[in-house]
């Protein structure tokens, strides 16, 4: 017998949430998130995206045993941004039995279809400024920092429930040994070019963050707005992020490209903390994790870039090239050994080039999938 049950408690939530450390209690790959940051991002009293859409997360049970989840999404934001009218699932987890998949997917869908919706898109864990896509290539490691993970049955779960390709996305990997380090050689003559035409290149100041992350919210909400499924974070959304990376971000890392007063690109990278998480029992902070977070910083040894974007206007100027090559620079006297680039669009061929000029690897692979309802 497989029941479906909404979840409404607090208790319900933190079923919610645990469910995958059961699940994945053998795959030595599997990132415990931390409990705090799902509780908070499931909780409409205090994650600002439910201030303008809602979500409703599904518990499947079988026997009376939590055998699967999943979390029906209705943005009303990226429908307006982007003229659509779709659903999303996300927080998919499930054993491997395609009847319960079915039972959990058709549930989301009914949701957001009796929301108006004609098509529905996932994995997308609230939105695309958050983790999204199914891992269906590069199980042989686990995921860098807010990445996701799942296992490899999944993909047949999903393609069996109905659900077709919509977009891949891109992970790539940079080796310390192996990779070119021509960006790097070149850097000093590329940013001498970028000064002669008013564009330096700085280190984000912590010290002005609230400031600094104003200006770099006018970025990033402009210069990936033709991306998949893009949606515009509002104000609330983006300090909400920002006040949490503020607390993994080196400075050695995130790099400003500006002109005059106004910033006109950025790249972020930041610590794989996943490094550390790994070893947080359940992703609990208390009472021994909170140590290992705070004191496990100084030993990472890999790093993940996750935002890069310059403003149509500067494009082609060679500011990407600039950024990506003194985070490479930052780092080499580090103790950093490789880091991950993602996510890439499959199709954006200009930008997965310039990876692939620096040696970087295409080593992992993610699926947004799709399903008319």
């Amino acid at each position: 017998m497989i029941t479906i049950v909404p979840v409404e408690t607090k208790s319900q939530r933190a079923s919610f949430i645990d469910f995958p450390h059961d699940l994945y209690e053998a795959d030595p790959n599997y990132v415990p998130e931390l409990f705090l940051g799902q509780d908070d991002m499931l909780n409409p009293k205090k994650h600002p995206f439910y201030k303008h859409s809602q979500a409703q997360p599904f518990l499947a049970y079988q026997d009376g045993k939590i055998v699967g989840r999943v979390l029906a999404i209705y943005n009303v934001n990226h429908n307006n941004f982007n003229h659509v009218n779709e659903g999303q699932f996300g927080f998919f987890d499930c054993i491997n039995d395609q009847e319960i998949a079915n039972k959990l997917l058709e549930t989301a869908t009914a949701w957001v279809k009796a929301k108006g919706a004609t098509n529905i898109v996932g994995p997308i864990n609230l939105s695309t400024n958050d983790t999204c896509g199914l891992l269906v290539e590069g199980f042989d490691r686990p995921p860098m920092a807010m990445m996701p993970y799942n296992f490899p049955y999944y993909i047949d779960l999903i393609s069996n429930a109905g659900f077709e390709k919509k977009e891949d996305l891109r992970a790539y990997l940079v080796n310390k040994a192996g990779a070119s380090h021509r960006s790097v050689l070149l850097l000093d003559k590329l940013e001498a070019r970028l000064e002669r035409s008013g564009i330096i290149l700085r280190q984000i100041n912590l010290k002005d963050f609230k400031n600094e992350a104003e200006r770099i919210k006018v970025v990033y909400n402009k210069a990936w707005d033709k991306n998949l499924g893009f949606v515009p974070m509002t104000d609330d959304e983006f300090f909400y992020v920002a006040k949490d990376l503020k607390m993994i971000v080196d400075p050695k890392y995130c790099i400003l490209a500006q002109k005059g007063d106004e910033i006109v690109g950025f790249a972020l990278g930041v610590p794989n903390i996943n490094e550390i998480l790994i070893n947080i029992k359940r992703g609990r902070l208390f009472p021994t994790g909170i140590f290992k977070l705070l004191f496990g910083k100084k030993n990472i040894k890999s790093l993940r870039v996750l935002m890069l974007g310059v403003l149509d206007n500067y494009r082609k100027l060679g500011i990407e090239a600039c950024l990506y090559g003194r985070i490479i620079k930052n780092a080499m006297p580090s103790g950093i050994v490789e880091a991950e680039c993602s996510w890439m669009l499959d199709h954006n061929y200009m930008m997965n080039h310039a990876i692939e000029q620096i040696n970087a690897d295409f080593y992992k692979r993610y699926r947004l999938y799709e399903k008319a309802i």
